[in-house]
């Protein structure tokens, strides 16, 4: 197949997902091109099968923010005719299913039909969404979408409870490498972080405010004072600053923000325990970016999040806010005499979502979409 991936191409969720697919149907074969605004982070090596379109934004004085949808719009169309696509395959909402749907009814005066699949990813749903100045804007291209996936059980739900949907929402979640994502011999990182046999506790995430990110110092500075340890924050965003100077004031000397990290899976290699406290979380990517790396989760109970941790087993899910109870989990897992049944249980649930077992349940899904579309043409003729 021939497939025109659109995504935002940022270290968030949605835009790593859409990257890692795109990358493994290129390994199988098929022939993927990525269309957005700049090359995506997760795009660093080369196959002949990946081919990337940049959208090129102009700027007028007419205009007080330029008009990205239009020239989104504009460079499917190009794409799609230029290079004779099969099929759009658009992730987060907004703007690119909107924008997917004008490049659809443009190509028809052209001669082309071409179907476009939607895969919502979480606060494309949850926040933007929800915003009623988008509402109607995202309804109506959800329900024009020739096929429409969510990343986990509860973000359907949410989108089927706060919209009206009239098209099949078909669950297929979030991935990993774990040819990637995998435990390394990195202790002599962990032997300049905790030398003194620390346990390393780790959070990964983008520093809104839905990460609850406070919540994750709260936690760490009474699990230290039971267990000797050190936290390391990896990631950049618009609360990072507000953190840095919570952290000064509480235990500093054991807490380290990393900044913006490319080899993250080093860093979660030796670390013992991973915080998620989230109050919004379509999935949870990040935590099963640690469990691939034999890293027990503690979790809010977020959205998404109980479908992935498995609680007793792959970590602890516990209320959103609940610090008191997150604190005696993560004490509970950090124990030397618990932790490598919690380090097992954590890789084990994160083979379940192997790369190989969810590419194919993508691969069968615009395979149908093919074909309804292709019926659809035919019985209109």
């Amino acid at each position: 197949m021939k497939v025109g991936i659109v995504c935002y191409p940022t270290y968030g969720g949605s835009g790593v997902v859409a990257t890692e697919l795109g990358k493994s149907l290129a390994k199988k074969g098929h022939e993927i091109h990525f269309i957005t605004y700049s090359q995506p982070t997760r795009l660093d090596f080369f196959n002949p099968n990946l081919y990337y379109h940049e959208v090129s934004v102009k700027s007028y004085p007419l205009f007080q923010y330029p008009p990205y949808e239009l020239a989104l719009a504009s460079k499917m169309v190009d794409v799609v005719l230029n290079e004779k696509l099969d099929l759009l395959h658009v992730h987060y909402a907004v703007p690119h299913a909107s924008a997917a749907y004008m490049a659809q009814q443009i190509l028809k005066t052209k001669g082309c039909e071409i179907p476009f699949i939607t895969t919502l990813h979480g606060t494309d749903i949850t926040i933007v969404g929800k915003d009623a100045t988008n509402e109607p804007v995202v309804t109506f291209s959800i329900n024009k979408s020739d096929g429409v996936t969510a990343v986990s059980q509860d973000l359907k739900n949410d989108t089927l409870e706060h919209f009206d949907i009239s098209v099949p929402i078909e669950v297929i979640p979030n991935f990993i490498d774990l040819e990637r994502f995998k435990k390394q011999p990195k202790e002599h990182f962990k032997k300049a972080i905790c030398p003194n046999d620390e346990k390393l506790v780790v959070h990964t995430s983008n520093f809104r405010k839905v990460k609850r990110v406070d919540d994750v110092l709260k936690v760490f500075c009474e699990v230290r004072k039971v267990v000797p340890s050190k936290l390391l924050l990896i990631g950049d965003g618009p609360e990072r600053k507000k953190m840095e100077d919570m952290a000064r004031d509480i235990c500093t000397e054991d807490i380290r923000f990393l900044g913006k990290l490319e080899a993250v899976e080093e860093v979660l290699s030796v670390s013992d325990l991973f915080l998620m406290t989230s109050e919004k979380e379509s999935f949870g990517l990040a935590a099963l970016e640690a469990m691939a790396c034999e890293v027990p989760v503690i979790s809010s109970n977020a959205g998404g999040l109980p479908e992935l941790n498995n609680e007793g087993k792959s970590g602890y899910v516990c209320e959103i806010g609940d610090v008191d109870t997150m604190v005696k989990r993560a004490i509970h897992i950090l124990d030397n005499k618990n932790l490598s049944t919690f380090k097992k249980g954590a890789l084990a649930r994160a083979k379940e979502f192997d790369v190989n077992n969810v590419l194919p349940m993508y691969e069968s899904f615009y395979q149908s979409v093919l074909e309804k579309h292709k019926k659809s043409l035919s019985e209109s003729l």
